[in-house]
């Protein structure tokens, strides 16, 4: 028969067993936890890369719930954060975006960096642009924004409509015209087209370029200038629509290529306008 001293002994070893186990089994659990949440981020990442942030939870070591957050950067800087501006005279918060004056004091606000053209400019980011409501949108901002209608305002509304006047005068002229538009629609996707550069035109396109410019050169009249002129816009017509179908399928590099001809047939389109102010 045990002795009372032995069953104390064996209990206690008992216990700090089962104890060992549950301790064991937690860190098990707690790794298995952590491992899923970071291959479930990790699949968000290679998923949706539109996502802002994941919330995430996983088990403690105490075996309490630790809630954290991952944040998933958008590829796009054209894409509106989700952080809130609050406005630097009043302090409230800001609930547009991009927020041009705020709404509770009405003072102009200094502009968002990196807000894309096409959010300053109320745009579908598209390569097709309703024109109309382009100019529509510039004109109804320029005359808010005008540093004109802050001269009697503190210096820092001044400044700040100086910039934003600015800024809205340089997305109007890129989303004005197909080619800086498709430029800048490229740039936002971190593709450039390096200046001065014909590695990505064949000799047969270089070779129309030159025929087109010789034949340029050598009009004679307004009207062999206005023929070149007209085939010249059917090019860069025909272009346009190209490239925007390229940008819709997501083809960067075929609308690339394409830019970079419409960059050439827009130089020409400019020369025949120089060439009949020659006649005039």
């Amino acid at each position: 028969m045990l002795s009372l001293n032995s069953l104390r002994i064996a209990c206690s070893s008992r216990a700090l067993l089962q104890s060992n186990r549950m301790m064991t089994n937690r860190q098990s659990v707690f790794k298995a936890v952590t491992y899923s949440a970071h291959c479930l981020s990790t699949s968000f990442l290679k998923k949706d890369t539109w996502l802002s942030n994941t919330n995430l939870r996983a088990l403690g070591k105490g075996g309490e719930i630790i809630n954290y957050t991952n944040q998933v950067n958008s590829p796009r800087n054209y894409c509106a954060t989700q952080v809130k501006l609050n406005c630097w005279n009043c302090k409230q918060s800001l609930d547009k975006t991009p927020a041009f004056f705020c709404l509770s004091c009405k003072v102009v606000q200094p502009p968002e960096e990196g807000t894309s053209y096409f959010k300053i400019m109320d745009c579908d980011y598209t390569f097709t642009l309703d024109l109309q409501k382009l100019q529509k949108r510039y004109l109804q901002l320029q005359r808010s924004l005008h540093p004109d209608n802050f001269s009697q305002k503190s210096v820092k509304e001044q400044e700040y409509s100086e910039h934003q006047s600015a800024l809205v005068n340089k997305a109007y002229t890129t989303l004005l015209k197909p080619l800086s538009r498709g430029l800048y629609m490229l740039e936002l996707e971190g593709m450039r087209i390096e200046e001065g550069t014909d590695s990505g035109a064949d000799s047969q396109f270089l070779m129309e370029l030159m025929e087109i410019n010789e034949a340029l050169d050598g009009a004679q009249t307004p009207e062999e200038a206005n023929k070149i002129g007209q085939n010249t816009k059917e090019k860069l017509a025909d272009l346009t629509v190209q490239i925007d179908a390229a940008l819709r399928k997501g083809e960067l590099q075929t609308a690339k290529a394409l830019l970079a001809q419409m960059k050439y047939f827009a130089n020409i389109d400019e020369k025949v306008k120089e060439k009949l102010s020659e006649f005039m």
